[in-house]
This record gives structure tokens, sequence and C-alpha cells, in this order.
């Protein structure tokens, strides 16, 4: 989210961020609090975006995440948490950022942030999993539905991108709640070098390597293009 946030400023974008929690905005930027779970906080924050700067014309659906649970353990309520955020979520972001876009006249660009885990799945994720590749089904079926409006939606499914949430658990002091269940964020240090040795790159992706994948889809230059799904992860993780 850091990277693409500031490739686009550095591009010279009018940029809103957005989070559950209020936090001090990047330079340049404007932060909203909102919870993109929830259809009403949405709403509010696509109608002060649009009554503050007229337009908008890109969304980037990045708000997700991947606590590890054993698919035959998790209780339903996990499962439902994790499908609302990742999966949900986008959908109803854009749903009310399409409508906007359409009512402008001149469209917009979406970009579904997606994971190769949602391609070929990955032990202790069955929920982020099935999320992840149904958001792929989602960006091909809103491309159809939203492209003769100029709306173009494309999905971007990256791999091990190195940020502060994929470090070493045991450097992490941050915790989430999930579902009831107070799980600590970041990465067991065997399954990131398992993960490395994976990666034909033998490395992770960083934020600034992210960001170019993202913007590829909202510059001019991509304006015929729409309903794609780019896997970017240094090569293919299986």
């Amino acid at each position: 989210g850091q990277g693409i946030t500031e490739a686009f400023v550095s591009a010279g974008a009018t940029l809103v961020t957005s989070a559950r929690s209020e936090a001090e905005p990047f330079s340049g930027t404007t932060h909203v609090q909102c919870d993109v779970r929830d259809p009403e906080s949405v709403q509010a924050m696509v109608d002060r975006i649009v009554a503050k700067h007229g337009r908008l014309d890109v969304l980037i659906n990045n708000a997700g995440g991947a606590p590890s649970a054993s698919a035959a353990e998790a209780s339903p309520r996990f499962h439902d948490k994790i499908i609302a955020l990742n999966l949900n979520a986008p959908l109803l972001v854009a749903q009310i950022a399409n409508r906007a876009m359409q009512e402008q006249g001149s469209g917009g660009s979406i970009v579904n942030i997606s994971s190769i885990a949602g391609l070929y799945g990955n032990a202790g994720q069955a929920s982020y999993s099935s999320a992840k590749a149904s958001l792929v089904g989602l960006t091909r079926t809103m491309c159809k539905e939203w492209g003769r409006y100029k709306v173009n939606v494309n999905c971007v499914a990256f791999g091990l991108i190195n940020t502060r949430l994929t470090q070493p658990i045991e450097a992490q002091q941050k915790t989430i709640d999930v579902a009831g269940r107070d799980i600590k964020v970041g990465v067991q240090p065997q399954m990131l070098d398992a993960m490395a040795r994976m990666i034909p790159l033998g490395r992770g992706g960083t934020p600034e390597e992210a960001a170019d994948a993202v913007y590829l889809f909202c510059s001019p230059e991509s304006n015929y293009i729409s309903g794609q799904v780019v896997v970017a992860g240094g090569g293919l993780l299986i």
C-alpha cells in the first residue's frame, strides 16, 4: 500500500488513502477513515472524494489479510471474516466507485489486488486463497459488465512482497484481532526461506516493484487493457 501510494504521488496524482483507523497522511495525500466492509462507510468516502475533487479516476482495492488457520479446524466465523475482507469488500468498493466513474462520463480504472495463493492455493490459507481466487473471477466479470462504460477492471496477483507484514514473526510487535482470535502479524522465518527458494528470481519483490505493476493498469498506455490478471511474483510460485 505504501509503495503504491508513493508511486502515484510521484506521478502527480491526487491521492486519497483509507483505513479503518485514523492515520497521519503520507506526504502529498489525504487520508479518510473508512471500513471497506461497510456500505455506508464506503459510500461516504466516495461521496467525499467526488465532492472535494470533482471526480474519481482510479480505485486500488488493496485491503486484505491472511492469518494462518487450518481449513479443517478454523471456525465458520473465521472463514466468514476472511472472505468478507478479501472478497466482499473489494466488490462493495468497486460497485460504489464504478457508479461514480460512470456518472462522470470518462470512466476510470479499477485494480484488484489478488495473490498467487488464489491461483495455486496455500496451506493454512483456505479462506484467503478462496477469496483471492474469486477476486480473479470477479475482475473478469466486472470487466465484461463495465467495459462498455469506459471502466477498466484489471487484477494483479502478487507473490512474496517484502513489507513489514512479511518480516519474521519474532520481529513483529503488532497483533490483530480476527474473529475473536489474537493473531500476531508476520511470517515464520522458515516459511520465508522456503518461499524465496521457490521463486525463480530467488527473492521477494519490493514495494516499489509492486507499485509499478499496479500503476501499469492505471496509465494512459493501458486504456485498451481490461479483464487482465498479471502474476507478479518473480516467476510462478508453485
